[in-house]
């Protein structure tokens, strides 16, 4: 078989394809790159995935892991060569359930069905092995180095070894044969065990059965001796019910008569209020509550009256206050003016200008009418007339002077002081009394209204409170004899309902004794039983309690010889488990000597092909180590060893370097390839990092090896490194091809 050409959608890869040549190709890429994943992806398109696989702890199933990171349907496609023709196979997932579930193999370029081919057949058809096989073979890994063993890689050797068949495997024949052994016998499970605990047990169920029977009988003669106990004491109990009964007819008819008396007296009260007119407990209610409401208000009231007196008080120091001021009768703007008005002022210039005028007019009336004046001569009339006129200008000057005098001793008279600025603050706060006294005023008012409203209410509500008592209780002229009125009517109300209290509890007690009282009692007299009702009681349910529990006892022993059966079926059974145990006894040797002559066999099996693989193991590993180790073992279950050249003593591979193991266990690998897989398939191999822990020169050893090795099969190694890459720089024969993590196409 050869591979072509891969394009997956698989994981991390999308839609990316992969060329591949014939012999040896080295595929470099990064870690994450997806190498791994195109190695599962080539065995998923063999073998197809196993949709039934579930995650687990530590685990991811397949279908899960390698789900598409972009969120397309899995998908795949290979072109290849088999058997000299050109094969297309495709898988791709039509339900999410089955992922790449739909297969289909085609000739390349015909579009026809390859009709051997199927999606569960097409691995093994194309490599001619198991998908086990092929995993423990020619699938290398770093993780999987080492191999395992495996009924299909157990098959496909011992096939080599006897006639080619490889319908038969040791473990799977030994497994059988074990586990025959444990379904007869293993440890304290299987068949034989199992019948020896059957036997036990039918032998305890026969002494369980005789055991039973004598408790059955001894619990029945119980049964019937409380059964005689019961009898006896319901026969006293019946006593006491009709003693009872007894009582509880002569309570009835003393119930009955107290009943009659109680609503005699309910009836009589009843008809006593309703000749008084006495009113309802809800009129009787309200109407006391609103002469306890008149209290109340009566309270509101003085309380109202006691504020006018106190705001009439407040005016009347208001106003006493206003009175003692300088200002007092005066407005607030008169207040303001008189405060603010000026005194005369010494007006000496007029004084001046009367001269001036008096002067002037002697002068025009000299001048202009000289026969009015005296005849005299004119510097005596000049003098004369001059001394008139500043004897007029000064008394003007006095008289003027006196007034101003005056004024200011007023102003000091009416307000102790005449400095303008004492003055004004008289008047504001002349003003302020005029506004102290105003608000006074203007409370005393609004409480007066309220007292007078509040006194208003109360004789409002006394004289509608009289008038409705007067109704029933003509004699009630004033409110306290109204409320002593209202407080008998209540009295008389309480007395006829304690009567209709007694009335109803005389008439509920005569009921309930009434339903007490048998309806078919016998009434013939009897005399008190000797014993109390509680004692007789007691007795009876202990006696029930214990005829209860003999009863259970015996249904219980009952039940169990029923479980337990027959005693002759018992023996029956007991004998053929017997004849049984003898027969699986003779299986159970048969079997054991058969798993020992198997494992002889195959010891023989394994010694003819362990030496041949270790041989060549030997030469691949003396190859890979260049002639550092000559010699490998491998035991029964491929456990490996190996010789160091010059040395005959075996070293385990778990004593070996992680690189040396490595080389080791692929050198076994590929023994394993050489002898094992069909040569006529040419089945390729493929190395995903198994180089990973060589050292260079052994790297270069067994690169040569693989070169070689892929003359005959096609050989893909998968690589982190470029190492091997430069190794085989320029060599022809080597397809070397370098992936990237992007997702472009390759």
């Amino acid at each position: 078989m050869l591979i072509y050409r891969m394009a997956a959608s698989f994981g991390r890869l999308q839609n990316h394809t992969l060329e591949l040549k014939e012999g040896l190709n080295i595929i470099q890429a990064p870690n994450e790159s997806g190498k791994s994943t195109w190695c599962a992806f080539l065995i998923s398109m063999l073998y197809g995935i196993n949709s039934r696989e579930r995650d687990r702890s530590g685990f991811v199933a397949d279908k899960n892991r390698y789900a598409p990171w972009s969120g397309l349907p899995m998908a795949g496609r290979i072109d290849c060569r088999w058997e000299g023709q050109d094969l297309t196979l495709m898988r791709a997932t039509r339900r999410q359930t089955a992922p790449m579930g739909e297969f289909r193999a085609i000739y390349t370029g015909s579009g026809d069905l390859v009709p051997e081919l199927t999606g569960q057949t097409c691995g093994e058809a194309l490599l001619g092995i198991t998908k086990e096989v092929f995993e423990r073979s020619a699938f290398i890994r770093q993780a999987g180095l080492p191999i395992t063993q495996d009924a299909g890689l157990e098959r496909r050797i011992a096939s080599l070894i006897t006639s080619g068949q490889e319908d038969t495997s040791y473990t799977e024949a030994a497994a059988a044969l074990k586990a025959q052994l444990n379904r007869r016998r293993h440890n304290k499970t299987g068949q034989l065990p199992q019948l020896e605990v059957q036997l036990a047990d039918v032998r305890r169920q026969l002494e369980e059965t005789r055991s039973l029977s004598e408790q059955l009988q001894q619990a029945r003669r119980q049964e019937e001796d409380l059964r005689r106990q019961e009898a006896s004491l319901e026969q006293q109990l019946s006593l006491h019910d009709r003693w009872e009964a007894q009582q509880k007819r002569q309570s009835l008819a003393d119930a009955e008569a107290t009943a009659e008396r109680a609503g005699q007296n309910a009836e009589v009260l009843r008809c006593q209020l309703a000749l008084d007119h006495i009113p309802e407990n809800d009129t009787i209610s309200r109407l006391r509550g609103a002469i306890v409401n008149l209290e109340t208000t009566r309270k509101s009231v003085d309380k109202a009256r006691s504020q006018r007196d106190e705001a009439m008080k407040s005016l009347l120091r208001a106003e006493a206050a206003v009175n003692e001021s300088p200002f007092a009768g005066q407005t607030a703007e008169n207040a303001q003016r008189e405060a603010s008005r000026q005194p005369p002022k010494q007006r000496t210039p007029l004084n001046l200008l009367v001269l001036a005028l008096i002067w002037l007019a002697g002068a025009l009336v000299k001048l202009f009418f000289p026969a009015f004046l005296p005849a005299a001569q004119p510097p005596v009339f000049w003098a004369v007339w001059s001394g008139a006129a500043l004897a007029a200008a000064g008394a003007l000057f006095v008289l003027t002077h006196r007034k101003a005098a005056a004024w200011h001793a007023a102003r000091r008279k009416r307000f102790g002081a005449d400095d303008q600025t004492a003055i004004t603050a008289l008047a504001d706060t002349y003003i302020k009394l005029l506004e102290t006294r105003d608000a006074a005023q203007s409370e005393l008012n609004a409480k007066s209204a309220s007292a007078d409203a509040l006194y208003n209410s109360l004789t409002s509500n006394e004289q509608g409170i009289l008038l409705e008592v007067r109704r029933f209780a003509p004699t009630a002229y004033d409110i306290p004899t109204a409320d002593a009125l209202l407080r008998l009517c209540a009295q008389r109300r309480q007395e006829l309902s304690r009567a209709e209290t007694a009335e109803r509890e005389a008439v509920l007690r005569r009921d309930l004794l009434r339903q007490q009282l048998p309806a078919e009692a016998d009434m013939t007299p009897v005399t008190a039983p000797a014993g109390s009702r509680q004692e007789v009681q007691t007795r009876l349910e202990q006696v029930r309690t214990a005829l209860h529990d003999i009863r259970s006892a015996a249904d219980r022993l009952a039940g169990q010889l029923h479980v337990l059966g027959d005693p002759a079926v018992l023996r029956s059974s007991m004998q053929a488990m017997e004849d049984e145990q003898a027969r699986l006894e003779g299986e159970f040797q048969s079997l054991r000597l058969a798993l020992d002559t198997l494992d002889s066999v195959n010891t023989a099996l394994q010694s003819r092909f362990s030496p041949a693989l270790g041989r060549r193991a030997a030469e691949i590993f003396g190859q890979l180590t260049e002639g550092q180790y000559s010699g490998v073992v491998l035991d029964r279950s491929l456990h490996v060893g190996a010789e160091p050249a010059g040395d005959s003593i075996y070293r385990d591979a778990a004593l070996l370097s992680a690189g040396a193991a490595d080389q080791l266990y692929l050198a076994v690998r590929l023994a394993i390839c050489d002898l094992v897989l069909p040569a006529e398939k040419q089945v390729p191999i493929i190395l995903d990092d198994a180089l990973a822990n060589f050292d260079d020169s052994r790297c270069a050893a067994a690169l040569r090896y693989l070169k070689e090795a892929a003359r005959t099969r096609q050989i893909l190694l998968f690589t982190c490194h470029s190492r091997e890459a430069d190794f085989f720089s320029g060599d022809r024969e080597v397809f070397i091809q370098q992936l990237t993590g992007s997702p472009r196409q390759v």
